[in-house]
């Protein structure tokens, strides 16, 4: 299926670019992600399991268990802050 994914603040500058539409056969955001992780070392980095990512499906945050459909958006960004 092909899915928009979209990357927020520091990881779009580290992977390069905002947004991509990406053929995949994951069926949840975790198996989504763990495809991220073998695209690069950039995704590899910006998206590892030990760092804080934060998930939304179709514009709603969403914790891995997310299941995945034809045209969704995906988009991960790390915690915000304030101050």
């Amino acid at each position: 299926m092909k899915v928009t994914v979209r990357y927020f603040a520091s990881i779009r500058e580290a992977i390069g670019r905002g947004s991509e539409l990406r053929e995949t056969a994951a069926g949840t955001l975790a198996a989504l992600r763990d495809e991220l992780l073998a695209a690069s070392p950039a995704h590899a980095d910006s998206l590892a399991r030990g760092k804080s990512v934060r998930m939304a499906l179709n514009q709603v945050m969403s914790d891995e268990s997310a299941v995945l459909s034809e045209g969704c958006e995906v988009a991960f960004f790390p915690p915000v802050t304030g101050g």
